[in-house]
């Protein structure tokens, strides 16, 4: 496979030179931005195409990249070990933590594809794209979408966690979402036909919402957001000609529930302690939640400054109006695990009003090598979190933010703060099945937000050809999947890999 460098100066973006391992398709992307999705001024005068017209152009790309030819995966025969791939990813991470994160990628198929972004991320290199590009979340899978609350205290649905997110093809974030479906299927019991209507369910999902927005205004696609309360959607829904089952109905409700009941007070009482002095201080919960020493935890504070200096006024003002009581140590995720990610617990008026904030370290996202570099205005991994998670939310964190600690990015927001996740180890046939078309819903709606779903909705068009090939590439993967876990397991066994168990502990 070809292989190209792009130099680009370091004030420009923090991808510096990057190796480009890419097929043909992947060197043209350079070239077909849109013009917002580049640093470019604002042309008040430019002429714009309407909407038919682009759908028009999405539909003439079939012609390079026809739709089946997404159905195929096999491996390139200079594939990488997809084991020395995960042993790179661990490469400056803190190396105390490195055996958990093996021991959590080990446990399943679906948790070693929750923590293997960079596996998928150079399989997807060697895949069709039609050329259209986003701002992919870059690890949409099914794990990544949720609930949490809004500035309105409302909860709402929406994908999260962007650690990964850059301007890629849109085909990608598709592709994991329809992987993970399959993987996380295969570990609920699904059959093969099971696990291709989840498929075909989910990519119907993303179809319908692109078909759908590619008529709207571009504020009110902006002003679009899903409220987790179902009983909200149901003109919408009955419209479009959707109808929800009472399972998925039940599910949701107990979910919904527990995000209501999640707030900084109950992770107060979960966390920390008042000490004899008056003062409150993390408990310890060894590897997950672990003490700092004096130094690091006066660096860790001091880095807020930084951080305030990045919100938007208003709550630079509430931010004020809190102190810093205590700094610990807390592992978060999959993949993430080894990252130095930190909890940080304030306080303003009173005991009764605690907040909590994650500090977390930003790195390089993993499809960073197969793609053309990505300029943003401010040259900080943590500055790219934060500016793509507020292009691909609907309703964001307002304390969302970032800052450098010892020369390293971090972002920073809010911990779990009316958050929930779906309970995905336990659903399956329709709430497994309707959780897969929301997902696909929501990212096709994070798409039209910052790519041309016209063009889009037109290169899928209204057939089931798409939905048909990706489920043939989804039960696809998952074999693989399935073969690059066992190569883990069997690393571990051997000991070329140490990982340590949760269970063990």
């Amino acid at each position: 496979m070809a292989k190209k460098t792009f130099a680009v100066n370091a004030s420009e973006t923090e991808l510096g030179d990057q190796p480009l391992a890419r097929t043909a398709a992947v060197r043209d992307l350079e070239g077909l931005r849109e013009f917002w999705q580049t640093t470019a001024a604002y042309d008040p005068l430019r002429t714009l195409d309407s909407w038919e017209t682009r759908y028009e152009r999405g539909k003439a790309l079939r012609e390079q990249t026809p739709r089946e030819s997404h159905a195929a995966w096999t491996p390139s025969v200079d594939r990488v070990d997809p084991v020395a791939t995960v042993l790179a990813g661990n490469v400056g991470r803190e190396e105390s933590l490195i055996p958990l994160r093996m021991g959590r990628m080990a446990e399943s198929p679906f948790a070693f594809l929750r923590g293997a972004c960079a596996v998928m991320a150079g399989d997807l290199a060697c895949t069709p794209i039609s050329g259209p590009q986003v701002v992919i979340n870059g690890d949409a899978h099914i794990n990544n979408f949720g609930l949490y609350g809004t500035p309105q205290r409302d909860v709402v649905v929406d994908i999260n966690d962007f650690d990964e997110a850059t301007i890629g093809p849109w085909e990608w974030d598709l592709k994991r979402l329809v992987a993970s479906v399959n993987v996380a299927g295969r570990e609920n019991g699904l059959d093969a036909d099971e696990r291709r209507a989840a498929v075909m369910r989910c990519v119907g999902g993303y179809s319908l919402n692109a078909q759908r927005l590619m008529s709207f205004g571009i504020l009110e696609t902006w002003s679009l957001f899903a409220y987790a309360d179902l009983a909200r959607h149901e003109a919408t829904l009955k419209q479009l000609g959707v109808q929800i089952g009472n399972k998925f109905k039940a599910v949701v409700k107990k979910v919904l529930a527990k995000a209501q009941r999640t707030s900084n007070a109950t992770l107060l009482e979960k966390f920390a302690r008042r000490q004899a002095d008056g003062g409150w201080r993390f408990v310890e919960d060894p590897p997950i939640l672990t003490s700092l020493d004096e130094t690091t935890k006066q660096t860790v504070i001091a880095s807020l400054t930084e951080y305030s200096e990045t919100l938007p006024p208003e709550y630079r003002i509430m931010l004020h109006r809190y102190s810093v009581a205590d700094v610990c140590h807390r592992v978060v995720g999959v993949g993430s695990v080894g990252t130095r990610a930190y909890l940080v617990l304030l306080f303003g008026n009173g005991d009764d009003d605690p907040l909590f904030l994650q500090v977390k370290e930003a790195v390089a996202p993993a499809h960073t090598p197969y793609l053309p570099p990505v300029v943003f205005r401010v040259n900080h991994e943590g500055f790219r979190v934060v500016r793509t998670q507020r292009a691909l939310q609907s309703l964001g964190d307002p304390l969302l933010g970032y800052t450098t600690i010892d020369g390293r990015h971090y972002f920073v927001r809010q911990m779990k703060n009316l958050k929930a996740s779906m309970p995905i180890e336990f659903l399956s046939g329709e709430p497994f099945e309707f959780w897969g078309w929301v997902c696909g819903v929501l990212l096709a709606r994070s798409h039209a937000r910052t790519g041309d779903i016209a063009k889009i909705a037109g290169y899928i068009g209204k057939s089931d050809a798409f939905a048909t090939a990706l489920a043939d590439f989804a039960e696809a993967y998952g074999d693989q999947t399935e073969r690059d876990h066992a190569a883990l397991v069997e690393a571990v066994r051997s000991g070329r890999v140490e990982a340590i168990h949760e269970d063990d502990h």
